[in-house]
Order: structure tokens, then C-alpha cells, then sequence
């Protein structure tokens, strides 16, 4: 019995697009060009978040708040873990209801989900960081 081509290609698509927890926090340490992002409420993020992440709801997630991002940089993002899909694309097909890796995406920024999310990250025991400052330029109100 050969190798089935569809699950190797699978397999290896999934892991362009995902990170894990191990993987990611070695790239934390290692300095890598990446700035992970939590795409869970801001609330969520000032009570807990990762180390060094910062807040950027999905449902802010505009060409109008990423013009000054960098599309050289990649962009990690996570929401609670399984059963959240802040960092995913939700269950729906309208475009506003879509979330925060496929918004970017969309946009051409490059960009991996967190496997297992917050969840994962805090049962591996790395490092976290409570009643995190908002950087305004993702979060501001427009007056919308």
C-alpha cells in the first residue's frame, strides 16, 4: 500500500497555516519576526493572554486598521482554543462573520493559527501576562 498523495498534502498544508505551542514559544525566544495576536475580546485579553501579545478582536480586523502592519512580518494568532473560533473562520460563509486568520489572509498577510489556542499555550505552562494595555490603533473606536 502506497502513501495516499491527498493526506501528505493535507498533512503538509496544515502545517503551513498552524503552530504549536512548543513551536511557537521557541520562536518567541529566538526572536523571531512574528507578533502574535489575540483574537478574542478585549476583555478576555486584559484578564489573560499570551506573553507578549497584543489585542486585536476579529470583528476589528479591517484593511483600514492593517494598512500600517507589515506584510513581511508573520502574524500568530489564537483565541481560547477548541470550540473558539475568533482565530478561524466561523461556520458561516458571509464575509463578516469570518475571523481573524482568514480576515488577514484575505488582506495578504502572512499568517499561522495557534493549535489548541490559549488553552493549549497556559497547559503547556508558558509564560502569560494579566491586565495587558491595549495598543490603540487595532481597537479604537470608529464611531460606527
Amino acid at each position: 500500500m502506497g502513501a495516499d498523495t491527498n493526506q501528505i498534502e493535507f498533512y503538509s498544508n496544515k502545517l503551513k497555516f498552524e503552530v504549536d505551542s512548543w513551536d511557537l514559544y521557541e520562536a518567541q525566544k529566538r526572536g523571531d519576526d512574528m507578533v502574535i495576536l489575540d483574537a478574542r475580546t478585549i476583555e478576555s485579553f486584559q484578564q489573560e493572554s499570551i506573553a507578549n501579545s497584543l489585542s486585536f478582536p476579529h470583528r476589528f480586523i479591517t484593511e483600514e486598521r492593517t494598512k500600517e502592519l507589515s506584510k513581511n512580518t508573520l502574524y500568530v494568532v489564537y483565541c481560547d482554543g477548541i470550540g473558539c473560533n475568533a482565530s478561524t473562520s466561523t461556520s458561516t460563509s458571509t464575509s463578516t462573520s469570518t475571523s481573524a486568520a482568514l480576515k488577514l489572509s484575505r488582506l495578504g498577510f502572512k499568517v499561522k493559527e495557534l493549535a489548541g489556542g490559549l488553552k493549549w499555550w497556559k497547559d503547556a505552562g508558558y509564560p502569560l501576562q494579566y491586565g495587558s494595555e491595549i495598543d490603540e490603533k487595532f481597537v479604537s473606536s470608529c464611531g460606527c
